[in-house]
């Protein structure tokens, strides 16, 4: 677009009521070169893209930051769980210890080093021919006779059109769903406009140095792969972040070894964070990277073991637990969790458990973490109507905005689970793509079969 055009466009929509702003019609590129796009590459978007691929599609996978991974990554959560499960988690697992880039024995749950991890999704990615970009927003989406058709992305390319005959949603917060119109939920709120926003809190994590790893033992959660030294060991940490005078905001602040003398530092929470507001998100951000510095440079201030402890890096982004999820074919309930819910069409074998962080710092002073009121968890499925959109079709869910209610997707939401759904979720929309119907028209039996034919690479 020259300027003069531009310029031009901004005159035209310029006459305008007070508060508003009528945006110009304009065309844009459209590109239409892939069977499934894949909005979102946290650990969803890349099971699900990588899985088309290997299951014959031609894939796009559209991610907003500089990195692909998401909250293993941009997040630097560098802690895994319910990742005992066959497919895309055993390779992960397997190419992390090659690299030398896990810590722990475990299969199920373990520390891994955040950059091996961006390294090697893209090494996969690249690959399997997957074709990622990053750097890249969605803006809009477009239906058309009840199918989601066209996306709508922005990047330093300006702003792009794009089509597929499927897409799929793993952008955590469902916002490619909510922005199709589907219907969605929002922690405990439901679709709601209140400004109160009853979610799980927002937590930022940090890399830090310490002067020497071995002389901190009683403060480093599963150390050496010591899957019971965890409660005691937030207990010793939060002790000595009150002997600094501080009150952190999280009642279980945890370290987690990532190499020789780099941790995982997780100490803060932050409160009735909508995660769908800009503002509010941005405020968390400065307020939370601020308390991690606080934390630091107290407990340095102490000696001894913390002499020398400093910030290496803070997240990207800030970590969601809550985001929009968008309303399926079936909806995943506190009930499927109680009954340890079977179907024909699982997915995913959810074996972690209710994990509710507190709501507020006065709620986390008296309980940190609650259990949704289930007195006995059994492991449950997630079925595949539940990656599955009921207001549009054409569009497929995986990770934290499946279809469920608060409870569930509080014991779902964990990584293990969004990958398992990312494998189901890219096979499905292959298959769809390539046989010219829509997702809810493909049987899991077919899906499962073909998946247990993909290769999966150690």
């Amino acid at each position: 677009m020259q300027l003069g055009q531009t310029a031009a466009f901004a005159a035209e929509g310029a006459a305008t009521s007070v508060g508003k702003f009528n945006e110009p019609a304009r065309q844009l590129s459209l590109v239409e070169d892939v069977d499934v796009i894949v909005c979102g590459a946290g650990p969803a978007g890349i099971a699900a893209a990588i899985t088309a691929a290997r299951a014959g599609a031609k894939v796009r996978l559209f991610e907003v930051h500089g990195c692909l991974g998401g909250v293993w990554t941009a997040g630097l959560l560098t802690w895994i769980f319910d990742f005992d499960k066959p497919g895309m988690t055993r390779e992960i697992s397997e190419k992390l210890e090659k690299r030398g880039a896990r810590r722990g024995a475990s299969k199920n749950r373990f520390v891994y080093e955040p950059d091996e991890m961006k390294l090697l999704l893209e090494d996969i990615c690249v690959e399997e021919g997957v074709q990622f970009r990053l750097h890249t927003r969605l803006v809009d989406a477009y239906v058309e006779s009840g199918r989601l058709t066209t996306i709508v992305t922005e990047s330093v390319s300006g702003r792009e059109a794009w089509r597929a005959p499927v897409f799929i949603d793993t952008t955590g917060d469902g916002v490619l769903g909510a922005m199709a119109g589907c219907a969605w939920d929002l922690g405990q709120m439901g679709q709601s406009k209140k400004v109160e926003c009853l979610c799980q809190p927002l937590t930022m994590n940090a890399l830090a140095a310490v002067k020497d790893v071995t002389q901190m033992q009683k403060y480093i959660s599963f150390y050496k792969g010591d899957l019971k030294w965890h409660v005691e060991a937030t207990k010793n940490l939060k002790t000595d972040i009150n002997r600094a005078g501080i009150d952190p905001s999280y009642g279980m602040p945890t370290i987690f070894h990532v190499r020789d003398n780099i941790v995982l530092l997780m100490a803060n929470h932050e409160y009735g964070v909508r995660p769908d507001d800009a503002d509010a998100i941005t405020a968390a951000t400065v307020r939370s990277r601020h308390e991690i510095f606080d934390i630091t440079r107290g407990l340095r201030a102490l000696g001894g073991v913390w002499d020398g402890f400093q910030v290496v890096a803070t997240a990207e982004q800030i970590g969601v637990r809550d985001g929009k999820r968008i309303r399926g074919r079936y909806v995943v309930k506190k009930s499927d969790l109680e009954e340890g819910a079977r179907h024909k069409d699982g997915v995913a074998r959810v074996t972690f458990g209710v994990d509710i962080h507190a709501k507020s710092k006065k709620d986390n002073d008296k309980e940190t973490i609650t259990r949704g009121g289930i007195k006995k968890f059994t492991p449950y499925d997630i079925p595949l109507r539940a990656l599955i959109a009921k207001d549009v079709d054409g569009l497929m869910m995986a990770g934290r905005c499946i279809s469920g209610d608060f409870v569930a997707h509080a014991s779902y939401r964990v990584t293990g689970n969004a990958v398992a759904m990312g494998e189901a979720a890219g096979v499905v929309a292959a298959i769809a793509a390539s046989s010219k119907r829509l997702p809810h028209e493909v049987d899991w039996a077919e899906g499962s079969e073909k998946l247990a034919r993909i290769s999966w690479k150690a």
